[in-house]
């Protein structure tokens, strides 16, 4: 049974564009995901890569022209340039870390609906994901507690900088990134998940 590292931001559009189609192609292969919400902030500045505000005005337009193309291809309604972003990321992070830690120790829940509901808030609802009321709103739809966006915020500080690092020591660069940990196979973006349900077939 192969096993999928997720590694993702709660901030990037490319990651709500991937949906649930990650869950339905571990599902059709029998794997395994653990998800590991990062900060990309922290990451690119580690990496020394621009972040999107520092990139050159011709790669800003070019993504703006891409989100538009992508959210048509998907059928998607959403706000080229959300009110609250970027945000603080790490209260969503912080309850998906809790949400994953309860779903580990009961089998309850679902993680994949937590973080689609977090980003379509941002995304299409034009809400703060840093907000309490968002998070536990998100937590009851992915059927958590909502308890555990105060409960979970010692287990999400301390794991999030651990992802984070994690993401660095793993050669990831971007979000959302996959890496099948049996094989070290990494694929980086959404319009990459065909080859990953290609590449888990020939497992």
């Amino acid at each position: 049974m192969a096993h999928i590292d997720y590694y993702f931001s709660p901030l990037s559009v490319f990651t709500y564009f991937a949906g649930d189609r990650l869950e339905q192609i571990a599902a059709k292969h029998g794997a395994t995901i653990r998800y590991k919400p990062f900060d990309i902030m922290v990451l690119f500045d580690r990496l020394g890569a621009p972040k999107p505000a520092d990139r050159p005005v011709g790669r800003s337009v070019y993504r703006m022209q891409e989100l538009r193309r992508i959210r048509d291809e998907l059928g998607l309604t959403m706000h080229e340039k959300p009110d609250f972003w970027p945000t603080n990321a790490a209260p969503a992070a912080y309850a998906i870390i809790a949400a994953q830690e309860a779903k580990d120790a009961t089998g309850e829940g679902d993680i994949c609906a937590l973080i689609r509901s977090l980003f379509k808030a941002t995304w299409e609802e034009n809400r703060d994901i840093a907000q309490d009321d968002v998070i536990t709103q998100a937590l009851k739809a992915g059927g958590f507690d909502p308890a555990l966006a105060t409960t979970g915020l010692l287990a999400g500080a301390e794991t999030y900088p651990k992802n984070t690092d994690d993401a660095f020591a793993s050669g990831v660069f971007g979000s959302p990134f996959y890496i099948v940990t049996d094989t070290d196979e990494r694929f980086w973006g959404q319009d990459r998940l065909a080859q990953l349900d290609r590449y888990l077939g020939t497992l």
